[in-house]
């Protein structure tokens, strides 16, 4: 009986370490997998081939801007809407102030409306690419560039960009430049 039971608690202990070293490897092998299928591309840009601008059709783009987490951040588009032509160059800003008494760390991770409409988005550069640290009472306004790729359906005439700001730990600093002094408030 004693040894029935060693014998059963090896086993549960062979399945534990087992359980918590594929949990372990599991992290590279996903980040393996995205880099490969490219999925879950959110921190480089795009890469965009010469395309025609469509001037026959004209879609509407909403932009939407929220904060997560308890992120002490105002957020927001300057623009709230935009027409533009599949195929045209686009720049869009963001402004985002942070209302603590210290620096905060933040992630935005994008969102699209429809969810098809995310695979027609090339962005050529993003404040989503990298995280963002906002120095106390700092105020900054953050470009998002992009193609809407010309093959976007035709009954798609409109698409909703929307970017959700994450507070994230850690001191780490954005690769934007830092807004200009009179950008800053105090």
């Amino acid at each position: 009986m004693i040894t029935e039971n060693r014998r059963t608690f090896s086993k549960l202990a062979v399945v534990a370490v087992g359980m918590f070293g594929f949990g372990f490897a599991l992290v590279p092998f996903y980040k393996k997998l995205c880099e490969v299928t490219g999925l879950n591309n959110l921190q480089k840009a795009d890469v965009v081939a010469n395309t025609q601008v469509d001037v026959s059709r004209t879609v509407t783009l909403e932009l939407d801007a929220n904060t997560r987490n308890e992120l002490p951040w105002k957020f927001r588009p300057i623009e709230t809407s935009k027409a533009i032509h599949p195929g045209q160059l686009v720049q869009i800003e963001f402004e985002i102030r942070n209302d603590s008494d210290q620096p905060v760390t933040g992630q935005a991770i994008p969102s699209y409306g429809p969810q098809l409409a995310g695979q027609y988005v090339q962005k050529l550069d993003c404040f989503c690419f990298a995280k963002q640290q906002l120095a106390p009472h700092e105020v900054r306004r953050m470009p998002v560039v992009f193609v809407l790729h010309p093959d976007l359906p035709k009954e798609v005439n409109t698409v909703t960009l929307s970017y959700t700001f994450f507070r994230v730990e850690g001191n780490t600093t954005s690769t934007a430049p830092a807004a200009p002094a009179s950008a800053r408030t105090s």
